[in-house]
């Protein structure tokens, strides 16, 4: 009898801590790792994609950031390109069209969708053609389950493209702009989190992390304040009527730009107030030909190249000083070697400014903001935004009543020449937690397979931290329990 008894509580037991196991979720919100492709812990089998083909550098997969999504049933791991400048999801390019055979498999290694082999698809009768500053999308609709790496979040029936051709596209494309009613006529990613109960709100904040990090995070529903300093400071949205191109964008007023050089005194660029554009999608930053021609020519360079980019030294890599982005009450110091880009070439290497002329569109690229925290708020139509820095992790929700005038990063500033690497001097935020885990109300209202695996090993959700360790500790307790029923049964025997 005794036997039979420890053998229903190991059942009973066993079953308890496997579904404990899966996150639970006490807060509205869930982070996922964003990748760079030059990261070899999850992209390790491509190595220098960049020295034989001759395709523009600016449409290179090497500077792409990337988030895992597992879709239909059972789940299929794909990697997308996290875009702040689009509105909709698509997978499955065409790598055919690409040249250069690293290049091919690269694309090849992001995941392909098949909605045939998945029992939650429904093909939809639309089309459509996504166009992009560099390439396009000839896209089939459909509808299917996506579930978020790393959690136990599901999207039921989301509409996305699948790709049915391609134009120089590497990955699939997690448009994350606004969304139904506004750019579409139904419902994005964004606005499924929200409807869906995953985030409180359609907001979510970005770090894209620094160049020698290779891995950022977006926290869909909340933020980190272990990846900043200073208080964050809203931007206003503008108005698509009011934007330079009448399209609903993350338009945000710069106020001025200005360069620390390594030596000498700060100098600021004339007529750099102006509306700029937060696209995550975008390599290089585009200011006007005339400012960019004048900080080109302080970084050393005369003209661009026969591709439009302004050859420099590789030796600003390691020099201490700032491009400094000005926003109403923030402004974002970007060090010289996060505006320069270092690529390796058939030719050895080679480095360009981060910055490219164009008099058609105006855009803060990743050259920018891998220095800022930004938190991109639809639901109130705002940007707010602080200096990167990482010294930790503190994650918190966005609810409805989040102040975000109220919250301040727990990182001191860094030194001038590395301002947006780990700041070693400060403490590590205490982990999240169900019961850390804070929402500020006080005010009023953001590959192969081994890659793919290696990557979901490493994306975790707002609170699954807590949640194993929490059933951790009651699985614990149970099997104390089990224990010590063995014991008593033995000595009554």
């Amino acid at each position: 009898m005794a036997v039979q008894l420890i053998f229903i509580l190991h059942l009973i037991i066993g079953v308890y801590c496997h579904v404990s196991a899966f996150e639970r979720r006490d807060s509205h919100y869930v982070k996922l790792p964003v990748v760079h492709s030059t990261n070899k812990k999850v992209f390790s089998d491509f190595g220098d994609r960049r020295a034989i083909t001759t395709v523009p550098l600016a449409n290179r997969s090497d500077v792409a950031y990337y988030a895992q999504l597992n879709i239909g049933t059972p789940a299929q791991q794909v990697f997308v390109q996290l875009d702040t400048g689009s509105f909709e999801l698509w997978v499955n390019p065409d790598c055919s069209d690409l040249q250069g055979s690293a290049d091919i498999r690269f694309c090849q290694a992001v995941g392909h969708y098949d909605s045939t082999s998945s029992s939650t698809a429904t093909q939809l009768a639309g089309t459509k053609t996504l166009r992009y500053g560099i390439g396009s999308a000839n896209i089939q609709y459909v509808t299917d389950d996506i579930g978020l790496a790393g959690t136990d979040s599901q999207l039921k029936g989301v509409q996305f493209g699948v790709a049915t051709d391609t134009t120089d596209e590497f990955a699939g494309i997690l448009g994350i702009g606004h969304g139904l009613n506004v750019t579409i006529r139904y419902k994005n990613f964004i606005d499924e989190l929200e409807a869906q109960g995953v985030t409180e709100t359609k907001a979510f904040s970005l770090a894209l992390g620094s160049k020698d990090e290779q891995e950022g995070v977006v926290i869909f529903g909340g933020l980190d304040t272990g990846k900043f300093t200073g208080t964050l400071q809203t931007l206003p949205i503008l108005a698509a009527k009011d934007s330079p191109d009448q399209v609903p964008r993350y338009w945000v007023n710069l106020t001025s730009l200005s360069l620390n050089p390594p030596t000498g005194a700060e100098k600021t660029y004339e007529n750099t107030t102006m509306a700029v554009f937060l696209d995550s999608g975008a390599t290089l930053t585009l200011l006007p030909t005339k400012l960019a021609n004048a900080i080109a020519a302080d970084f050393g360079a005369d003209a661009t190249d026969a591709n439009g980019f302004y050859p420099v030294s590789c030796s600003l890599n390691d020099m201490p000083g700032t491009l400094n982005f000005a926003f109403d009450g923030v402004t974002i110091k970007v060090p010289y070697n996060e505006v320069v880009r270092e690529l390796q070439t058939s030719f050895g290497t080679q480095c360009y400014l981060g910055i490219s002329p164009s008099d058609d569109f105006i855009l803060l690229g990743d050259t920018m903001l891998r220095s800022a925290y930004a938190v991109f708020d639809q639901t109130n139509n705002a940007i707010h935004l602080a200096q990167y820095v990482n010294c930790g992790t503190n994650e918190m929700e966005i609810t409805d009543s989040t102040n975000m005038t109220a919250i301040t990063g727990d990182c001191d500033p860094p030194t001038a020449k590395n301002v947006v690497s780990t700041s070693s001097a400060i403490p590590t935020a205490t982990p999240t937690s169900a019961a850390s885990t804070t929402a500020i109300t006080t005010g009023a209202a953001a590959k192969t397979t081994s890659a793919i695996a290696g990557a979901s090993a490493s994306a975790s959700a707002g609170v699954s931290t807590v949640a194993q360790s929490s059933s951790s500790r009651v699985c614990l307790g149970w099997w104390t329990g089990l224990a010590m029923a063995v014991f008593w049964a033995a000595m009554a025997r």
